[in-house]
């Protein structure tokens, strides 16, 4: 059963996964439209995106 995530009201936005593969390559997207890669592995891709979030919320950029 889907259902909102807290602080969500109303119908539920689509939502797809933040991966994705490319042939061997993998990627993530953020927020803002910008997909990020390639890595070797979806691990790779994991760990690139762990950092991203940091980064982000060092500048201020997203809240924990």
């Amino acid at each position: 059963m889907i259902v909102n995530r807290e602080g969500e009201n109303g119908g539920l936005p689509f939502r797809t996964g933040r991966f994705f593969n490319v042939g061997t390559k993998w990627y993530f997207s953020t927020r803002e439209s910008m997909d990020q890669g390639p890595y070797p592995d979806k691990k790779e891709a994991e760990y690139a995106l762990n950092r991203y979030i940091e980064n982000c919320m060092s500048v201020g950029k997203i809240w924990s």
